[in-house]
Protein backbone atom coordinates (compact mmCIF):
# COMPACT_ATOMS: atom_id res chain seq x y z
CA UNK A 1 0.00 0.00 0.00
CA UNK A 2 1.45 3.32 -1.28
CA UNK A 3 0.32 7.05 0.22
CA UNK A 4 1.25 9.67 -1.41
CA UNK A 5 1.33 12.23 1.55
CA UNK A 6 1.74 15.31 -0.34
CA UNK A 7 0.55 16.83 -3.59
CA UNK A 8 -1.04 19.54 -4.94
CA UNK A 9 -3.69 20.31 -7.94
CA UNK A 10 -4.57 24.08 -9.21
CA UNK A 11 -6.73 25.83 -11.57
CA UNK A 12 -5.44 28.63 -13.16
CA UNK A 13 -8.73 30.16 -14.19
CA UNK A 14 -9.11 30.92 -10.13
CA UNK A 15 -7.73 34.34 -8.84
CA UNK A 16 -6.27 33.14 -5.49
CA UNK A 17 -3.15 31.61 -6.83
CA UNK A 18 0.21 33.80 -6.35
CA UNK A 19 2.18 30.58 -8.13
CA UNK A 20 2.87 29.22 -10.50
CA UNK A 21 3.94 32.26 -12.53
CA UNK A 22 4.25 32.10 -15.98
CA UNK A 23 7.87 31.95 -16.37
CA UNK A 24 8.05 28.18 -14.81
CA UNK A 25 7.19 26.51 -17.58
CA UNK A 26 4.92 23.26 -17.58
CA UNK A 27 3.71 24.34 -13.84
CA UNK A 28 1.81 27.03 -15.38
CA UNK A 29 -0.97 25.42 -16.59
CA UNK A 30 -3.95 23.38 -14.87
CA UNK A 31 -2.98 20.37 -12.56
CA UNK A 32 -6.36 18.52 -11.57
CA UNK A 33 -7.20 15.03 -10.53
CA UNK A 34 -7.76 13.77 -13.89
CA UNK A 35 -4.39 14.47 -14.54
CA UNK A 36 -2.86 12.39 -11.80
CA UNK A 37 -5.43 9.70 -11.51
CA UNK A 38 -3.74 7.32 -14.06
CA UNK A 39 -0.32 7.84 -12.75
CA UNK A 40 -1.41 6.75 -9.42
CA UNK A 41 -2.89 3.92 -10.97
CA UNK A 42 0.45 2.99 -13.36
CA UNK A 43 2.39 3.12 -9.44
CA UNK A 44 -0.38 1.29 -7.55
CA UNK A 45 -0.77 3.87 -5.47
CA UNK A 46 -3.80 3.77 -3.32
CA UNK A 47 -4.36 7.14 -2.16
CA UNK A 48 -3.04 10.78 -1.44
CA UNK A 49 -3.08 13.54 0.91
CA UNK A 50 -3.86 16.97 -0.90
CA UNK A 51 -2.08 20.21 0.15
CA UNK A 52 -3.24 23.51 -0.44
CA UNK A 53 -1.48 25.83 -2.99
CA UNK A 54 -3.17 29.22 -2.23
CA UNK A 55 -3.16 31.24 0.57
CA UNK A 56 -7.53 31.62 1.22
CA UNK A 57 -9.67 29.44 2.80
CA UNK A 58 -11.51 29.72 -0.25
CA UNK A 59 -9.48 27.22 -2.06
CA UNK A 60 -9.50 24.93 0.93
CA UNK A 61 -13.20 24.74 0.25
CA UNK A 62 -12.63 24.40 -3.49
CA UNK A 63 -10.35 21.27 -2.49
CA UNK A 64 -13.28 19.83 -0.58
CA UNK A 65 -15.19 19.92 -3.71
CA UNK A 66 -12.21 17.67 -5.88
CA UNK A 67 -12.35 15.49 -2.39
CA UNK A 68 -16.00 14.72 -2.70
CA UNK A 69 -15.46 13.76 -7.04
CA UNK A 70 -12.35 11.46 -6.68
CA UNK A 71 -11.81 9.11 -3.70
CA UNK A 72 -8.11 8.98 -3.80
CA UNK A 73 -7.81 12.00 -2.26
CA UNK A 74 -8.08 10.88 1.18
CA UNK A 75 -7.38 13.91 3.43
CA UNK A 76 -6.84 17.61 2.56
CA UNK A 77 -3.96 20.01 4.35
CA UNK A 78 -5.93 23.67 3.79
CA UNK A 79 -4.76 26.92 4.87
CA UNK A 80 -6.28 29.69 7.08
CA UNK A 81 -4.69 33.16 8.43
CA UNK A 82 -2.88 32.17 11.48
CA UNK A 83 -2.94 36.06 12.55
CA UNK A 84 -6.23 37.34 12.01
CA UNK A 85 -8.67 36.95 15.49
CA UNK A 86 -10.84 34.47 15.56
CA UNK A 87 -9.07 31.96 13.87
CA UNK A 88 -11.05 29.13 16.22
CA UNK A 89 -13.96 29.68 14.43
CA UNK A 90 -12.56 29.87 11.16
CA UNK A 91 -10.91 26.59 11.57
CA UNK A 92 -14.28 25.04 13.21
CA UNK A 93 -16.23 26.53 10.09
CA UNK A 94 -13.53 24.45 7.65
CA UNK A 95 -13.61 21.30 9.56
CA UNK A 96 -17.31 21.23 9.48
CA UNK A 97 -17.34 22.17 5.78
CA UNK A 98 -14.83 19.59 5.15
CA UNK A 99 -17.05 16.53 6.42
CA UNK A 100 -14.39 14.85 7.97
CA UNK A 101 -11.74 15.73 4.94
CA UNK A 102 -9.65 18.33 6.52
CA UNK A 103 -6.40 16.52 8.19
CA UNK A 104 -4.47 19.77 8.90
CA UNK A 105 -3.61 23.59 8.05
CA UNK A 106 -0.41 24.61 6.24
CA UNK A 107 0.91 28.28 6.30
CA UNK A 108 2.87 29.17 3.71
CA UNK A 109 5.69 30.19 6.24
CA UNK A 110 8.75 30.01 3.30
CA UNK A 111 6.94 32.94 1.86
CA UNK A 112 6.67 35.23 4.92
CA UNK A 113 9.41 38.07 5.16
CA UNK A 114 9.26 38.29 8.70
CA UNK A 115 12.02 35.91 10.32
CA UNK A 116 10.31 35.78 13.31
CA UNK A 117 6.94 35.58 12.62
CA UNK A 118 6.37 31.74 13.95
CA UNK A 119 7.12 33.53 17.86
CA UNK A 120 3.97 36.07 17.52
CA UNK A 121 1.46 35.95 20.15
CA UNK A 122 -1.07 36.12 17.92
CA UNK A 123 -0.46 32.96 16.39
CA UNK A 124 -1.42 30.90 19.52
CA UNK A 125 -4.82 31.13 18.89
CA UNK A 126 -4.58 29.20 16.06
CA UNK A 127 -1.91 26.47 17.30
CA UNK A 128 -4.23 25.92 19.86
CA UNK A 129 -7.25 25.29 17.70
CA UNK A 130 -5.37 22.92 15.94
CA UNK A 131 -4.45 20.98 18.93
CA UNK A 132 -8.24 21.53 20.50
CA UNK A 133 -9.29 19.70 17.14
CA UNK A 134 -6.55 17.30 16.56
CA UNK A 135 -5.31 18.70 13.28
CA UNK A 136 -1.78 18.13 11.93
CA UNK A 137 0.40 21.32 11.57
CA UNK A 138 2.19 20.79 7.91
CA UNK A 139 5.61 23.54 8.17
CA UNK A 140 6.45 24.60 5.20
CA UNK A 141 9.71 26.69 5.89
CA UNK A 142 13.35 26.98 4.92
CA UNK A 143 16.64 26.31 6.30
CA UNK A 144 16.97 29.85 8.24
CA UNK A 145 13.25 29.39 9.95
CA UNK A 146 13.91 25.39 11.67
CA UNK A 147 15.20 27.29 14.71
CA UNK A 148 11.74 29.32 14.99
CA UNK A 149 9.77 26.40 14.41
CA UNK A 150 11.60 24.03 16.78
CA UNK A 151 10.93 27.07 19.52
CA UNK A 152 7.06 26.92 18.32
CA UNK A 153 6.61 23.34 18.57
CA UNK A 154 8.13 22.93 21.73
CA UNK A 155 5.64 25.60 23.27
CA UNK A 156 2.54 23.13 21.62
CA UNK A 157 3.88 19.41 22.86
CA UNK A 158 0.39 18.01 22.18
CA UNK A 159 0.96 19.33 18.41
CA UNK A 160 0.82 16.85 15.85
CA UNK A 161 3.07 18.40 13.25
CA UNK A 162 5.25 17.16 10.09
CA UNK A 163 8.18 18.90 8.36
CA UNK A 164 7.61 19.75 4.31
CA UNK A 165 10.13 18.60 2.51
CA UNK A 166 12.22 17.95 4.79
CA UNK A 167 12.75 21.54 5.94
CA UNK A 168 14.42 22.22 2.28
CA UNK A 169 18.19 21.83 2.28
CA UNK A 170 19.97 23.81 -0.18
CA UNK A 171 21.15 20.98 -2.17
CA UNK A 172 22.10 22.81 -5.21
CA UNK A 173 24.74 24.54 -3.37
CA UNK A 174 25.47 21.43 -1.61
CA UNK A 175 25.15 23.55 1.35
CA UNK A 176 24.58 20.73 4.87
CA UNK A 177 25.90 21.43 7.89
CA UNK A 178 24.02 24.18 9.37
CA UNK A 179 20.59 22.44 8.24
CA UNK A 180 21.71 19.01 9.45
CA UNK A 181 22.37 20.41 13.14
CA UNK A 182 18.85 22.11 13.27
CA UNK A 183 17.22 19.45 11.84
CA UNK A 184 18.97 16.66 14.24
CA UNK A 185 17.65 19.57 17.35
CA UNK A 186 14.13 19.38 15.80
CA UNK A 187 13.77 16.04 16.01
CA UNK A 188 15.52 15.31 19.08
CA UNK A 189 13.84 18.09 20.89
CA UNK A 190 10.01 17.55 19.52
CA UNK A 191 7.53 15.20 17.96
CA UNK A 192 7.85 16.39 14.86
CA UNK A 193 7.28 14.27 11.66
CA UNK A 194 9.27 14.77 8.44
CA UNK A 195 8.21 14.47 4.87
CA UNK A 196 10.76 12.61 2.00
CA UNK A 197 9.41 15.00 -0.67
CA UNK A 198 10.71 17.79 -2.45
CA UNK A 199 14.09 17.07 -2.33
CA UNK A 200 15.10 16.39 -6.18
CA UNK A 201 13.74 19.97 -6.51
CA UNK A 202 15.94 22.08 -4.26
CA UNK A 203 18.87 19.54 -5.92
CA UNK A 204 18.70 22.04 -9.00
CA UNK A 205 20.77 19.78 -11.67
CA UNK A 206 22.24 17.39 -9.09
CA UNK A 207 19.85 15.20 -9.00
CA UNK A 208 21.82 11.62 -9.15
CA UNK A 209 21.35 9.37 -5.94
CA UNK A 210 25.19 10.42 -4.86
CA UNK A 211 24.25 14.49 -4.34
CA UNK A 212 21.08 13.40 -2.46
CA UNK A 213 22.35 10.36 -0.42
CA UNK A 214 24.24 12.47 2.63
CA UNK A 215 20.94 14.31 2.85
CA UNK A 216 18.28 10.92 3.20
CA UNK A 217 20.57 9.36 4.81
CA UNK A 218 20.63 12.51 7.55
CA UNK A 219 17.13 12.41 7.89
CA UNK A 220 16.74 8.64 8.68
CA UNK A 221 19.27 9.37 11.28
CA UNK A 222 17.43 12.38 13.06
CA UNK A 223 13.34 10.73 12.82
CA UNK A 224 14.20 7.26 12.49
CA UNK A 225 12.04 4.84 10.35
CA UNK A 226 8.61 5.53 12.11
CA UNK A 227 8.92 9.34 11.76
CA UNK A 228 9.26 9.79 7.67
CA UNK A 229 6.54 9.74 5.29
CA UNK A 230 6.89 9.79 2.01
CA UNK A 231 5.34 12.76 -0.57
CA UNK A 232 5.44 13.21 -4.16
CA UNK A 233 4.96 16.90 -4.41
CA UNK A 234 3.75 16.33 -7.71
CA UNK A 235 3.20 18.77 -10.10
CA UNK A 236 5.86 20.51 -9.02
CA UNK A 237 8.34 17.43 -9.10
CA UNK A 238 7.53 17.70 -12.80
CA UNK A 239 10.35 20.23 -13.06
CA UNK A 240 12.82 18.12 -12.41
CA UNK A 241 11.43 14.33 -12.99
CA UNK A 242 8.39 12.17 -13.52
CA UNK A 243 6.64 10.22 -10.63
CA UNK A 244 7.64 6.97 -11.17
CA UNK A 245 11.20 8.08 -10.97
CA UNK A 246 11.23 9.71 -7.76
CA UNK A 247 9.13 7.15 -6.15
CA UNK A 248 11.79 4.75 -7.71
CA UNK A 249 14.49 6.43 -5.94
CA UNK A 250 12.90 6.69 -2.57
CA UNK A 251 12.51 3.16 -2.67
CA UNK A 252 15.87 2.50 -3.05
CA UNK A 253 16.95 5.29 -0.05
CA UNK A 254 14.53 3.46 1.86
CA UNK A 255 15.98 0.28 0.90
CA UNK A 256 19.32 1.66 1.78
CA UNK A 257 18.78 3.51 5.28
CA UNK A 258 15.64 2.32 6.48
CA UNK A 259 15.00 -1.10 5.17
CA UNK A 260 12.48 -2.48 7.69
CA UNK A 261 10.72 0.57 7.75
CA UNK A 262 9.16 0.40 3.96
CA UNK A 263 5.46 -0.26 5.12
CA UNK A 264 5.66 2.75 7.26
CA UNK A 265 7.37 5.05 4.89
CA UNK A 266 5.18 4.48 1.87
CA UNK A 267 1.98 4.25 3.65
CA UNK A 268 1.37 3.17 7.28
CA UNK A 269 2.59 6.33 9.04
CA UNK A 270 1.06 8.61 6.62
CA UNK A 271 -2.07 7.14 7.73
CA UNK A 272 -1.90 7.40 11.33
CA UNK A 273 -0.52 10.91 11.37
CA UNK A 274 -3.07 12.27 9.48
CA UNK A 275 -5.70 9.63 10.43
CA UNK A 276 -6.66 8.62 7.12
CA UNK A 277 -9.60 6.47 6.46
CA UNK A 278 -8.95 4.57 3.31
CA UNK A 279 -11.13 4.95 -0.16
Amino acid sequence: MIIDAHQHFWDLSRTDYDWPTPDQGILYRNHLPADLAPVLFDHEVRATVLVQAAPSEAETRYLFGLAQAYPFIAGIVGWVDFQLAGAHGRISALIADGNGRLKGLRPMIQNIPDPNWLSQPSLDEAFEAMVRHDLVFDALIRPAQMAELRARLMRHPKLRAVLDHAGKPNIANRSFDAWAEDLELLARDTTVYCKLSGLLTEAGAKTSPEDLAPYVAHIFDCFGGKRVLWGSDWPVLNLVCDYGHWLALSKDFVNGFAACYEKDVFGDTATRLYQLELP
